[in-house]
């Protein structure tokens, strides 16, 4: 048999035993494992773990983020990918950035797509899960920001404090009582505090915009992802999104208020 066939036979098998365990689109995650994993081996491991129940991007170890591709872990949140928008307006809004922080950046994936889109950017994250910071420091190194361990603006160098032109952020917003409607796999291989906003899911973006104020440029701007409703209420401007979600700016002047 052919070497083509051979790949058709074996991304067959994989659909078979992924559309088996329930995944809703098997050929497209059969695509993106075989996009990513190269030998039998890794290709094995991958879909039997997720056959399990893991996340998929957790299973392989990479996800595909905004043009870019990090790698992700078990137990370390899997980017969205509606949180792309977040980094198209924040480019857009801030061309000319000097200075940009990715705040609560598991794998550090808007990082990333940020440095990727401001090349000559000085970019940080910081994350409290030292898990996440582990495979930050990974991402780091291929992609080009620097990672840091702590909570929020605190975890971040002193020396930023009123220097910050961009701050990037895919906060916790999901209600507290919505949480349990999350897709499973998330559930049971993510940290709930990487998901749970409160009661009305605004909880993280109070602290955050709390500090804001210390911490930006006098031009410097908060982008971050809410649903429509949670815009409404939380105050800022709505610069992108869909129709469930909205990118939200918050420029320092806002956060004074």
């Amino acid at each position: 048999m052919s070497a083509s066939g051979d790949d058709r036979s074996v991304e067959a098998s994989i659909v078979a035993r992924l559309r088996a365990a329930g995944c809703v689109d098997p050929e497209a995650e059969a695509a993106f494992v075989r996009r990513h994993l190269h030998t039998a081996h890794d290709v094995e491991h991958a879909v039997a773990a997720r056959v399990r129940g893991m996340p998929l991007e957790q299973a392989v170890g990479a996800a595909e983020f905004a043009g870019v591709t990090v790698a992700v872990a078990d137990g370390v949140f899997v980017p969205r990918a509606r949180a792309a928008a977040v980094v198209e307006v924040a480019a857009r809004e801030h061309p000319g950035a000097r200075v940009v922080v990715d705040l609560g950046c598991g794998a550090g994936a808007l990082a990333a797509a940020m440095a990727a889109r401001l090349p000559g950017a000085e970019i940080h994250a910081v994350d409290i899960d030292p898990a996440a910071v582990v495979v930050a420091r990974c991402n780091a190194w291929r992609h080009g920001f620097t990672p840091h361990h702590g909570s929020w603006w605190d975890g971040l160098p002193t020396n930023l404090r009123g220097r910050i032109d961009l701050a990037v952020a895919y906060l916790p917003h999901v209600p507290s009582g919505q949480v349990r409607l999350l897709p499973p796999d998330h559930r049971a291989h993510e940290p709930r505090r990487t998901v749970d906003g409160g009661p009305d899911g605004l909880a993280p973006l109070r602290t955050v915009l709390g500090e804001a104020d210390a911490w930006l440029a006098p031009e410097g701007r908060l982008v971050t992802l809410l649903t429509r409703e949670q815009a409404r209420t939380a105050g800022g401007r709505i610069a992108g999104g869909d129709d469930e979600d909205a990118v939200v700016v918050f420029d320092r002047a806002a956060v004074r208020r």
